[in-house]
């Protein structure tokens, strides 16, 4: 037995070595040299089919991120275009004369403790590179879930109106050439930032109504206006982010109607209410994070709850359908039935618009046809976590 193995042994090690009997391929030759220093550039203003998908982190708000998405893309390779960070529920504005997005964060001197940081960062949109900040007094600033109203560029661009909520409540104008803080305006009892012409803003008053601000040349207040009331905080409260589509800002109402206000330029002048829904519908209302958009056809988009109205709470719970509307006629033009549940969105520019919906059971994001209503593709995988709210480039 043994002598039968001592001849195993040897003939496998003779027919190892013996030639014409490789055991393994020849090793592949090696890789190029990849070049380094290559830094790709995006478009100063980015397409239409392209969205900003804002990730707040919100288990680890410090981590935010913003993630540039072309959605006309199938593959997440193809559809992420680049990322940049947004800490602490940060808000973001384009603006798109200036080829730059503003982002308000907060950083602390030890990461999660220490000295608080609010700080405007200004990103160009070409490198996603910061290219400049304007420090902000620390502890003002408006810290929520991300919205449009938060945010608002003034005088032809040059300013950037930032709310503030400590929980007092103002707005800080920051001269955008100059990189610095020009005036801080106190609105008490008022609440974010509705552009009402090139050289004033208005707010919504927990009172029900609309206050105006006009400024001067320098950023300093030169008058102020009330609206008389048109809501009841109480019974009718309205959502602070309304549809706007040129100088009229439309605010939905939590029982299913929308409050049409003209912002043509101190004062603010609230206009007659009409129902979003018709009749057999009355159970339906807005609801969501991000629930209302507009698009360059005159068009507005509303997210709507099919059990919304008259029940305590629901008013952020998400919905069902998107229903977009013609203004002039106060008119349903389009439904458009969601593939699964929807808690925020946005709307593409031009006349071909795109709706991007987040999903909330999966934390995906999917896009539909702004025309037809049809479901185009769901897209996931590109290191989202909880995006909140989305944002239509500009």
């Amino acid at each position: 037995m043994l002598q039968r193995f001592l001849m195993v042994v040897a003939f496998v090690s003779v027919t190892v070595i013996m030639p014409g009997f490789a055991v393994a391929e020849d090793p592949p030759p090696p890789l190029p040299v990849e070049p380094t220093g290559i830094i790709e550039t995006l478009p100063k203003r980015y397409p239409p089919e392209w969205f900003l998908i804002q990730d707040s982190a919100f288990f680890h708000m410090s981590d935010g991120k913003v993630y540039v998405i072309d959605t006309s893309k199938e593959t997440v390779g193809d559809q992420v275009q680049g990322m940049f960070n947004n800490s602490l529920m940060g808000n973001i504005l384009q603006i798109p004369s200036r080829g730059e997005i503003m982002s308000i964060e907060t950083f602390h001197s030890r990461g999660t403790r220490g000295e608080r940081i609010d700080v405007l960062t200004i990103w160009d949109t070409v490198n996603l590179a910061p290219v400049a900040e304007v420090m902000l007094n620390s502890g003002d600033r408006f810290m929520g879930m991300p919205q449009r109203v938060v945010l608002h560029a003034l005088n032809d661009d040059r300013w950037l109106a930032i709310f503030n909520f400590s929980p007092s409540t103002s707005v800080t104008l920051v001269d955008l050439d100059q990189r610095e803080v020009i005036n801080t305006i106190a609105i008490p009892g008022c609440s974010f930032i509705y552009g009402n012409g090139e050289m004033s803003f208005s707010s919504v008053c927990a009172d029900g109504r609309m206050l105006s601000v006009s400024l001067n040349a320098d950023g300093t207040e030169r008058s102020r206006e009330h609206s008389e009331p048109f809501f009841d905080s109480d019974d009718a409260p309205i959502f602070e982010r309304p549809a706007r589509v040129g100088d009229i800002a439309y605010f939905p109402t939590f029982d299913g109607q929308v409050h049409p206000v003209a912002l043509t330029g101190a004062p603010a002048k609230p206009m007659a209410p009409w129902p979003l829904y018709g009749q057999g519908e009355e159970a339906w209302a807005p609801s969501g994070i991000g629930i209302d958009g507009e698009d360059d056809l005159g068009r507005i988009y509303f997210l709507m709850n099919p059990e919304a109205n008259g029940v305590d709470g629901m008013h952020n719970a998400g919905g069902a359908e998107i229903w977009v509307f013609d203004p002039e006629t106060r008119k349903r033009v389009q439904r458009i039935p969601l593939q699964e549940w929807g808690l925020t969105f946005a709307v593409s520019r031009g006349t071909e618009p795109k709706v991007l919906v987040t999903n909330p059971i999966d934390m995906s994001v999917e896009l539909y046809d702004g025309l037809s209503g049809d479901f185009v593709r769901k897209i996931t995988g590109f290191g989202q976590e909880t995006p909140l709210y989305l944002w239509g480039s500009r």
